[in-house]
């Protein structure tokens, strides 16, 4: 299906049945962390459309994920809000600025600023607008020292969202991701796992009838010993930290020369999820 060629139809809302789905963002909503079959990211938003893709007659929902890992908001502000009012959907998800709250210097209440415009700008133009919360840090070594900044913006991330009329899908008090079996093994993305129990908290938060309970304990596990938290720490270090801190040195982004997913096939995604769930 060619972005070129393709535009959603508009329909307005009706007891929360959406026909359309747009997804903007960083690697959060690109789905990295999250692999499918052939390489490709699936992540959240993806099992998201094909919940909400469920809940409409077959081939009818279209849905396209414009989301580019290690992109800043104004990056997604100039390269993915256009082609999101574009495309005009139903619902499209907004997941920005957690890249400018973890870069040392910013300002939460400056990027919050730039946000509610962006927001202000993307709720003229399409249907509904949800935004996200950050994660609660305190478990995450690198990112930990950062919570208090985290929680500032998510503050004004929730009064925006009021102002605006936005659904909120609230990372921060999905506790079960908490658990380090929700992360990858970089420590800084979802797993696949942590990706589909955000994708039920998003489906709860749209009124869905979801298919399990992302709040769900996780099977009880073997403590580990000092030795192996040692080990794995000292692995994480060599192999993601230290390329992590060197691009931040070189003044890269893991998003340079990365494109886009856009249009989905839903079809396919559907056996992309169910492979990995068997």
């Amino acid at each position: 299906m060619s972005a070129e060629s393709t535009t959603f139809i508009h329909h307005p809302n009706n007891n929360r049945v959406f026909n359309s789905y747009a997804a903007v963002g960083d690697s959060f909503t690109e789905g990295v962390g999250d692999p499918g079959p052939d390489g490709t990211f699936v992540g959240w938003a993806d099992r998201l459309a094909v919940l909400l893709d469920d809940r409409v007659p077959e081939h009818t929902f279209r849905y396209a994920n414009l989301a580019v890992r290690g992109k800043l908001l104004d990056q997604i502000v100039e390269d993915q809000l256009p082609r999101a009012k574009e495309l005009a959907p139903d619902l499209v998800t907004f997941c920005a600025g957690g890249n400018d709250i973890i870069r040392p210097g910013t300002d939460p209440d400056e990027v919050a600023e730039r946000f509610e415009r962006a927001v202000a700008d993307l709720s003229s133009a399409v249907g509904t607008v949800m935004v996200t919360t950050g994660f609660d840090t305190r478990g995450v070594a690198v990112l930990k020292h950062l919570r208090g900044k985290i929680a500032t913006y998510n503050m004004h991330v929730r009064a925006i969202a009021d102002r605006y009329g936005c659904p909120v899908l609230d990372l921060w008090s999905l506790k079960t991701v908490q658990d380090r079996r929700a992360w990858d093994g970089d420590r800084l993305h979802l797993s696949a796992e942590g990706h589909t129990r955000v994708a039920l908290r998003a489906g709860q938060v749209l009124g869905l009838d979801v298919p399990a309970d992302p709040d769900q304990a996780w099977p009880p596990m073997p403590p580990r010993g000092t030795l192996e938290v040692r080990r794995d720490d000292i692995h994480w270090a060599r192999e993601y930290l230290v390329p992590w801190i060197g691009r931040r040195i070189r003044g890269e982004s893991s998003g340079d020369h990365v494109e886009a997913k856009g249009f989905r096939n839903l079809d396919t995604l559907k056996l992309h999820i169910e492979a990995a769930a068997s």
